[in-house]
């Protein structure tokens, strides 16, 4: 079995490399809405919708470190979002391990992490919304 080495996941945002993610999943990325819809009558006849959604939207969520100065960069863009409403900028993932490829031309910090302290260094997740969004999710190699 081949072992996937997470730092071949390589996430720029704001042409910045993020780094120090937090020990669980690094990222995850949901689209808004699906393609398509079925609907199933009470009989159990199942039609699919013939029209496809053109939402092509959708959020990344980012588990860093408390540590990591990967915050520091997502923190000012998100305070340059709100004062300025300059903060849009690409965002890409590539997975050099195989041939998942997602990327948005626009993205930005949708929402800033609840803050907690503790007994133990915890983590930050980051939500960022992804524009109009291209995604291949491939196989590892």
């Amino acid at each position: 079995m081949q072992r996937v080495h997470p730092n071949r996941v390589i996430i720029v945002f704001a042409d910045q490399h993020i780094t120090g993610f937090a020990e669980d999943s690094m990222v995850e990325v949901s689209f808004d809405e699906q393609t398509f819809t079925k609907k199933v009558g009470v009989d159990g006849e199942v039609t699919r919708t013939r029209t496809r959604s053109r939402n092509e939207c959708a959020t990344a969520k980012l588990k860093l470190m408390q540590t990591s100065f990967s915050n520091d960069v997502l923190s000012a863009l998100a305070i340059l979002d709100r004062k300025t409403g300059n903060g849009v900028t690409p965002f890409a993932i590539e997975d050099l391990n195989g041939r998942t490829l997602i990327a948005a031309e626009e993205a930005w910090v949708e929402k800033q992490p609840d803050v907690a302290f503790g007994r133990e260094m915890g983590a930050r997740e980051w939500t960022i919304a992804l524009g109009q969004t291209s995604e291949f999710v491939g196989g590892t190699l």
